[in-house]
């Protein structure tokens, strides 16, 4: 009797337990079988979409989650991104669009489910590829490999994930939305270049991450040797080719590319959603019951979190949800008819393994029964020109090139890859009219840059080892002394001066005017400068302004890639033939002064005397721009339209945009079909203009008025064409 009073006591406070703020907490089991996630025992066939946190700003996120649910999505996907959390050692941001359990919340508020990409390593076109700069100066560290100290520092910031996450009974297994997590990322190639170390690492990760008891499955994609009870993942263009490690593990695709990313001085890339419905058709007929779009919303590189090196600013991949959270038809409405047909077949998907016919040459139906009201068929037809009729069923099916048709019922085709029946949005950028008030101007000061410098050295230093990535510059300043009796200096022709960089761009400035600018590429980052320089006789200096455009985020070991002017430093043409400047004395200076003066924030930009602007000062290097702009009235999303500037940042009310730069679109616009193996290649957009003309400025970084907009231009431009516009999209 009071064994049984007892039990009833503890079943009664267990009860209790489950209810915290008078909701009910519903702990959910998540596991898997060959077929599919198991969501409380039941096979879910699960369509996702990535949506990154920091890409966009906290107050746009209910209406992403939103439109993602309106489009058919179950589940949101996002990476974690180590070096927004922990910028120093030990000391953790979690504000901001770094809140990440706000961001986890609003998606469990949708009812939606999430997928969490611990990584750490994220690769993502991020700076770093998600990896805090500090790492790289870890005493004995190697990146991504079987290292004692790397491995401490992910397990570190793994577990303060885990446990915050834990704290926050985020976990389906607690009551939260997390269903799955995943560790490491796109480890295949390393794993194969490095081999026994990358195999050793690869189980240390795995073990690692299952001890951490989250009582949800963990992922690792694009990595073949997964250890048990990883579920190992596909990522690409296509994934219907894709089979698990083993055959009891489900076949899910982790990253379904709906676009790619541009880079500055490259094209803009379309993926036509006629033929990214016919990948996931084509993963869903194989058997694949879990789907994630990279990207669903792709948003945008703020600040200097753009990796690559060279990649834009703007990070929209051609998503459904563009940049600014707008809806992009067709690919919208589209996949969310995909969605709907796999839903109706979800039954037959999740309980039954196909069974493929041959319906022609090139066409395949796979049939999915698994009872007498429970039958799927998917009608294939993968001619690159030709549409088909097929016979299935005693019934005649007319099928598009390069599609397939769905028929939730074996009978009814409810939907086509290949038939869009919605028009396509087009883009309206409407000026505000807004005026930008009273641009004035502050010089980046030249004239005592040797005097400020804060280390010199024999020989030329790498830039990130100096700088640590606190600034995009780094300034490399020596002289050298002219004899009076050079021939260049009576009538001859100027000494050229030679430099090789590791990227990834240089300004030359010569007793501090202008000299010229070289630049690398992301496929190229190392270049040469070299041009005849005005010098005189006596003591001339030169100032070489390096740059980073954002680090590399993928590659092996991309922590010990340089950066900077690393190669030689020479003078041809004097007359007592090549002068070597590489190794004497070196000067640096991090940063720019307006940097330090902090010219971006209002009290900084207060600090100091800025000069009217007038025509004489545009087109000029190195020049802070500043105005002041009231916001425009309505809800659309706003953008900058630099077209008129060259290349720099932008700061709004000392929030920064981000880089911008107007270099021009280089590929092949000339031809785009929706048949045929997708590749970035293909349907290329904007050759011959600005690769980004467009900057996002987020509404609620804004004031009703007196926003302050700072500018720093680097080549020179006009900041009077500088505009403020709309974004809207039409049909």
């Amino acid at each position: 009797m009071e064994t049984h009073s007892v039990s009833k006591l503890l079943a009664l406070y267990l009860v209790a337990a489950l209810f915290v703020g008078s909701e009910l907490i519903q702990c959910t089991t998540v596991s898997y079988d060959k077929k599919a996630i198991l969501i409380n025992g039941r096979r879910r066939l699960l369509i996702s979409g990535s949506i990154h946190y920091p890409r966009s700003t906290p107050e746009m996120w209910e209406g992403l989650i939103q439109k993602a649910k309106d489009g058919g999505l179950d589940v949101i996907d996002t990476y974690v991104f180590w070096n927004g959390h922990e910028p120093s050692p030990g000391n953790y941001y979690f504000e901001g669009r770094y809140d990440l359990v706000r961001f986890i919340r609003t998606v469990q508020k949708a009812g939606l489910y999430l997928h969490l990409r611990i990584g750490p390593y994220v690769c993502a076109e991020w700076n770093f590829g998600g990896f805090p700069v500090w790492l790289k100066y870890v005493p004995g560290i190697s990146f991504r490999t079987d290292n004692g100290p790397f491995k401490m520092a992910m397990q570190g910031f793994t577990q303060k994930i885990v446990q915050m996450m834990k704290n926050e009974r985020l976990f389906a297994s607690q009551g939260g939305p997390i269903i799955l997590s995943q560790i490491e990322n796109e480890y295949g190639p390393e794993s194969k270049a490095l081999g026994a170390a990358g195999h050793n690492y690869i189980n240390w990760a795995a073990k690692m991450a299952v001890g951490m008891n989250t009582g949800v499955p963990w992922v690792m994609c694009k990595e073949d040797d997964a250890p048990d009870p990883m579920i190992n993942a596909c990522n690409g263009f296509y994934c219907d080719g894709f089979t698990p490690n083993k055959p009891y593990k489900p076949t899910l695709w982790t990253e379904a590319w709906s676009g790619w990313f541009s880079e500055f001085g490259g094209t803009v890339h379309h993926r036509p959603v006629q033929d990214l419905a016919f990948a996931v058709a084509r993963f869903i007929q194989k058997g694949g019951s879990y789907v994630n779009y990279y990207m669903y919303h792709g948003g945008t590189n703020f600040g200097r979190t753009a990796g690559g090196p060279f990649i834009t600013t703007s990070y929209d991949y051609d998503a459904p949800i563009d940049e600014y959270g707008l809806i992009r038809e067709p690919k919208y409405t589209h996949l969310k008819e995909l969605h709907r047909a796999i839903k109706l077949s979800e039954h037959a998907l999740v309980s039954s393994d196909p069974t493929v016919t041959s319906l022609g040459s090139y066409q395949q139906a796979y049939v999915f029964n698994s009872g007498p009201r429970s039958c799927a068929a998917f009608l294939s037809n993968f001619h690159m020109k030709s549409a088909a009729t097929v016979t299935f069923n005693n019934m005649h099916y007319d099928l598009p090139a390069w599609s397939i048709s769905i028929l939730p019922d074996c009978r009814n085709a409810v939907f086509n890859t290949a038939k869009v029946g919605v028009p396509t949005s087009r883009v309206q950028m409407t000026p505000t009219h807004n005026r930008l008030l009273y641009w004035e101007t502050y010089d980046e000061d030249l004239s005592s840059l040797h005097d400020r410098s804060s280390i010199s050295t024999i020989g030329l230093l790498e830039q990130i080892n100096v700088t640590r990535d606190t600034s995009d510059y780094l300034w490399y300043m020596t002289n050298i002394e002219i004899n009076s009796w050079e021939s260049f200096l009576h009538g001859g022709k100027w000494p050229t001066l030679t430099l090789q960089s590791a990227g990834h761009a240089v300004h030359v400035f010569i007793n501090g005017q202008f000299s010229g600018s070289a630049f690398g590429t992301r496929e190229q980052r190392e270049f040469t400068f070299t041009k005849p320089v005005n010098l005189h006789a006596g003591i001339n200096r030169i100032a070489l302004l390096s740059i980073a455009v954002g680090l590399p985020n993928v590659g092996l070991h991309f922590e010990t890639w340089k950066t900077g002017i690393q190669g030689s430093v020479f003078l041809d043409g004097l007359s007592r033939g090549r002068k070597d400047l590489t190794m004497q004395k070196w000067l640096y200076k991090v940063g720019l002064n307006g940097e330090t003066m902090n010219l971006v924030s209002p009290s900084g930009a207060s600090s100091v005397d800025w000069i009217r602007a007038s025509l004489a000062t545009h087109n000029q290097q190195l020049k802070w721009y500043k105005a002041y702009f009231n916001a425009p009235l309505g809800n659309e999303p706003l953008a900058l339209d630099m077209r008129s500037m060259g290349k720099g940042q932008v700061w709004i009310n000392g929030q920064s945009i981000g880089r911008y730069w107007m270099a021009f679109a280089n590929g092949d616009c000339s031809m785009c079909s929706y048949t045929g193996t997708y590749r970035e290649t293909k349907c290329q957009l904007g050759c011959g203009q600005p690769t980004q003309r467009w900057y996002h400025v987020p509404r609620s970084w804004l004031k009703p008025t007196q926003n302050l907009l700072v500018v720093f231009e680097e080549l020179g431009g006009d900041p009077s064409k500088i505009t403020l516009v709309k974004r809207s999209l039409t049909r």
